[in-house]
């Protein structure tokens, strides 16, 4: 199932319990399960912003989610175990209201089961040699069925085992051509045999690793799944977090965690980036990005781990590791390419998540543009730093510099605080509305500008692309409707636009003799612009649409598994800019010049080959076939390589303020040099500057006559 992508917007609630919650319910049991179940039930039925009803649908949607978590590839249950499950279909909810746990003890007790047999199955195949035959099969895991027999089931393993051999043998054989200094074809059958042997004897002892750990779990953390199994079903971001992972969680809120600084979602086909945090490791070696999948992790020492078909947190406790220490991940990037980068472990850097900026020339032209990774706050004392107040002083460095625009970059902004949002939006127009939030029971509050100066009034342009989430929408969405900016970037933003709470499950009882409960994330509202429609599925649509790599790639909102309705309300009261910017002109200028740019049309010409690359749902296990296809792949992947050395040619400058600094920050001065030739290589960069000098020609007060 597709989990959780973006984190969004999060209020944190430390005291959700009261008198009168409490007493509507005893949650009396000596059974933590059940009280388990009792309290997250409750709290979705009372606090979910669209609780649904427990019936028969709902069960069926708890049945084939936690049946899918548990066994994404196929490979432990067999059709008759389903047939048993079955019987339990629709009597989930009952179960559910009555406390009982039949389905999920039948489940359980038959995956252990499942799992020691399938330890005999793995070791009898790598047992025998792996015949590399060119035969092609389905690897459409999601539309694959159970299989029927146990002989079935092997050959299944024959088939999965095989397709992840097939690199390491390949790697492995061209390894010993190279020593032997023959071409490939001339290698004796010996080396090919001992290639063949030393790569299965190295996945035969990643698998008993792995199910070394598997070993480890307990029912805790099997009825953990079962739990987010109900919670998810109400939509994606409602999740239950074991006590471990709310610790993870308040870890990651305040920025200080170590690990590779990257979140992962758990697929049927694998395990795969969905973010790359901005002043992470990842983010600053460049190592990773978003629809990358991490399919071994090897650490310092040992052999890789094969992580396909392992459970997200299993995956993630082998990724994390203590500062300084190196991990090596085996990754198949988005274009289909496979390498294994190296990764050292280090804390977020959160001077990197913080919004900087730079001054750009171009030719005669001076403009500015802002970088802001997220909208952060500190929720403890929102006077101390946080993203509107640097925003604030950013365009007031680039207004000393006098510069001709201000280019606004949100793309990969996947959210933060509302506050932040709201006092931002309030820099470039008079007051007014600047989002709609409503609760369940149809509640609405209007979140408001009521600072009637502006801090910037000249050509505004904001990028955003598929991984602008949450608040990045918001502030857009505003610009867009009071027509004070252009929004430049990919066909529309992620989408979405719902809040969460997160609930500790303890704080709702008086007492607990059964330890920390964990927490409940919970949707419990939902953003409307200002002009009535919501940001969730739909998103933001930019006015001027850049084809980019990600754009056929599912990973916004309304590729989800569960997510809430897109719908409108009533639009609230606000006046457009005071300004009239010649929209027509504008855009059909950009559309012309984005048109006629032969790298904009390799772009496009990448992210159709990637979905072409990601929508092929078959593999073939010769390996002939696997050496044809690596080599198209090769010749595809060079062709794109030129987008990597583009040259706008603008050039990028430092602040004074940052000038100073760079003489006491030598590391500094690196990092700011980094992001200026990356930005002279972004063709959406050199488009907003060429719409900023549309903006400073065909803007117009209002009601006057345009030329």
């Amino acid at each position: 199932m597709k989990k959780n992508v973006v984190l969004g917007l999060f209020v944190l609630v430390f005291a959700f319990a009261s008198c009168s919650f409490t007493e509507s319910n005893n949650f009396q049991t000596d059974n933590k399960d059940k009280l388990l179940i009792d309290l997250i039930t409750y709290v979705l039925e009372k606090g979910h912003y669209s609780p649904k009803e427990l019936d028969d649908a709902f069960s069926a949607e708890i049945f084939d989610r936690f049946i899918e978590g548990l066994d994404p590839l196929k490979r432990y249950f067999l059709e008759e175990d389903i047939s048993r499950f079955e019987m339990y279909k629709l009597d989930i909810d009952d179960q559910l209201k009555n406390k009982e746990l039949a389905f999920f003890d039948l489940v359980y007790s038959t995956l252990l089961r499942r799992i020691e047999e399938s330890k005999l199955l793995y070791q009898n195949v790598l047992s025998k040699p792996i015949k590399f035959k060119s035969r092609e099969i389905d690897v459409d895991y999601d539309a694959l069925t159970f299989v029927q027999t146990k002989k079935q089931l092997e050959e299944r393993w024959v088939d999965q085992l095989t397709l992840n051999l097939l690199p390491a043998y390949d790697a492995k054989i061209e390894k010993q051509a190279k020593a032997s200094e023959v071409e490939l074809q001339n290698l004796d059958n010996k080396a090919i045999k001992e290639a063949e042997e030393e790569v299965r004897s190295e996945l035969l002892k990643t698998l008993d690793d792995y199910y070394s750990f598997l070993d480890e779990l307990d029912r805790d953390d099997y009825f953990a799944s079962f739990i987010g199994a109900v919670t998810e079903t109400f939509d994606p971001h409602t999740n239950y977090m074991a006590p471990s992972d709310k610790d993870v969680f308040d870890i990651s809120m305040s920025g200080k965690f170590e690990g590779i600084g990257a979140r992962l979602q758990k697929k049927p086909e694998g395990t795969f980036i969905v973010e790359v945090i901005s002043g992470g490791p990842v983010w600053r070696a460049k190592a990773l990005e978003v629809g990358d999948e991490i399919t071994k992790v090897r650490q310092d020492s040992g052999e890789a781990v094969d992580i396909t078909g392992m459970r997200l947190d299993d995956a993630i406790k082998l990724i994390k590791g203590p500062e300084g220490s190196t991990v090596y991940l085996t990754v198949k990037r988005v274009t289909g390419a496979v390498e294994e980068v190296s990764i050292v472990r280090d804390v977020v850097e959160l001077e990197e998540s913080y919004a900087k900026s730079a001054t750009i020339i171009d030719e005669a032209h001076k403009f500015g543009i802002i970088n802001l990774p997220k909208f952060y706050v500190d929720f403890e004392d929102y006077s101390e730093r946080n993203a509107a107040t640097d925003i604030k002083a950013e365009i007031e460095r680039l207004k000393e510099e006098n510069i001709e625009g201000i280019i606004l970059d949100l793309r990969d902004n996947g959210g933060g605080s509302l506050q932040t949002v709201v006092d931002m939006a309030g820099y470039f127009i008079e007051e007014g509305p600047i989002v709609q939030v409503q609760a369940s029971g149809n509640r609405k509050e209007i979140q408001k500008d009521n600072d009637a100066s502006v801090l910037y009034d000249g050509p505004l342009v904001i990028l955003v692309n598929e991984l602008s989430a949450s608040a990045s929408e918001i502030l857009a969405a505003a610009m867009q409707d009071y027509q004070r900016a252009i929004i430049l970037g990919s066909e529309r933003t992620y989408g979405k636009g719902t809040v969460q709470n997160v609930i500790p499950l303890s704080n709702i009882i008086r007492s607990n003799d059964l330890g920390d409960l964990g927490a409940l994330k919970l949707t419990t509202q939902k953003f409307y612009r200002i002009n009535g429609g919501s940001t969730q599925l739909k998103g933001v649509a930019s006015d001027i649409v850049m084809p980019d790599r990600y754009a056929y790639v599912d990973i916004g909102e309304r590729d989800q598994d569960n997510p809430l309705a897109w719908d409108q309300i009533e639009p609230a009261p606000f006046k457009p800019w005071n300004k009239q910017i010649d929209f027509e002109r504008v855009i059909s200028n950009s559309n012309e010049r984005i048109k006629a740019n032969d790298y904009v049309s390799l772009l496009e010409e990448e992210a159709q080959w990637i979905k072409q690359q990601r929508d092929n749902k078959t593999a073939f296990l010769g390996i002939e076939e696997y050496r044809i296809e690596k080599e198209e792949l090769r010749q595809r992947t060079d062709r794109f390589k030129k987008l990597d050395t583009y040259d706008s040619k603008l050039n990028f400058s430092s602040l004074k303020y940052e000038e100073a600094l760079f003489l006491k920050d030598s590391i500094l001065r690196e990092k700011r040099n980094r992001w200026h030739k990356e930005l002279a290589r972004d063709l959406y960069i050199e488009e907003a500057v060429n719409v900023l000098k549309d903006l400073k020609q065909f803007t117009y007060a209002r009601n006057t006559v345009k030329g």
